[in-house]
């Protein structure tokens, strides 16, 4: 029985006409939390994301709620963000309890904040669940941690969708930062050669992870003046990660971290 949103120890129970946007992780359902899979139980309608858990990794665990997929792939985005965001209204004003499941963590590039922000102006009751993000979880994948003692100590996640700022420039300049781009494959050529017009040393390393705790996950390292090349040889596409900083050195940490998952291919090291 649904009763009160009020969050307790074991997590909040949804109502009928209230939102609650859910962190979905990098994409395996034994990464979201525990109050995640229980909101997901809850729901009525679930609208749900490309990446993350898809409806096929719903339909899996038996939850009977309506899966709406709106996922958006590069450069093709068939339902826009304002539409996404009427749908959530709408199945929340007809007393459904509506999960708003996204890949990664609602608010780390997952326009959650515009989301919560509409279902508020709305007058409907919202929620957020977080999420372990792709910024974080797919470099540790392949043994990449994004801060090392003595190596990185800052960690400067950016998205790789436009021209990069100032604040990313001086990022990618400093040696004891790390640069993490999310949704950057399409625009890695722009970025790599704005940083080296900046200052980055074209020696500095870089990695990307695909398909980050998956069976399809693949990382490509080579220095910064070699990644597009690297890139282009390899066909990376998305979804990926890109690391550039120190910590992205192959050989940082040996062995081989004993958690990289099963069936990853091995790390590639570019010169």
């Amino acid at each position: 029985m649904r009763g009160s949103a009020t969050a307790g120890r074991s997590g909040p129970t949804l109502v009928p006409g209230t939102v609650t946007l859910v962190g979905g992780g990098p994409g395996p359902l034994d990464l979201m939390t525990v109050r995640a899979h229980r909101a997901l139980a809850q729901a009525d309608v679930i609208v749900t994301d490309r990446l993350g858990p898809g409806p096929e990794a719903i339909a899996e665990l038996g939850w009977c709620a309506e899966v709406i997929d709106v996922g958006k792939h590069p450069g093709h985005h068939p339902i826009p963000q304002e539409q996404i965001t009427a749908l959530l209204i709408e199945h929340a004003r007809a007393g459904h309890a509506v999960v708003r499941l996204k890949g990664g963590d609602p608010f780390v590039f997952g326009r959650g904040g515009e989301e919560v922000a509409a279902c508020r102006a709305a007058g409907i009751e919202v929620a957020v669940i977080p999420g372990v993000s792709s910024a974080i979880a797919v470099p540790q994948a392949a043994g990449i941690p994004v801060t090392h003692r003595g190596t990185a100590a800052t960690v400067h996640i950016v998205h790789g969708q436009g021209p990069p700022s100032a604040a990313t420039l001086a990022a990618l300049a400093d040696g004891s930062v790390t640069t993490i781009v999310l949704m950057g494959v399409a625009g890695l050529e722009r970025l790599v050669a704005a940083a080296l017009a900046h200052g980055t040393p074209a020696s500095r390393p870089a990695a990307i992870v695909e398909s980050g705790h998956t069976d399809r996950q693949r990382t490509t390292r080579a220095p910064l003046g070699g990644i597009v090349a690297a890139a282009r040889e390899r066909e990376v596409r998305s979804p990926a990660v890109i690391m550039i900083g120190e910590v992205a050195r192959a050989g940082l940490l040996l062995p081989a971290l004993p958690s990289e998952p099963v069936g990853a291919v091995q790390v590639d090291v570019l010169s």
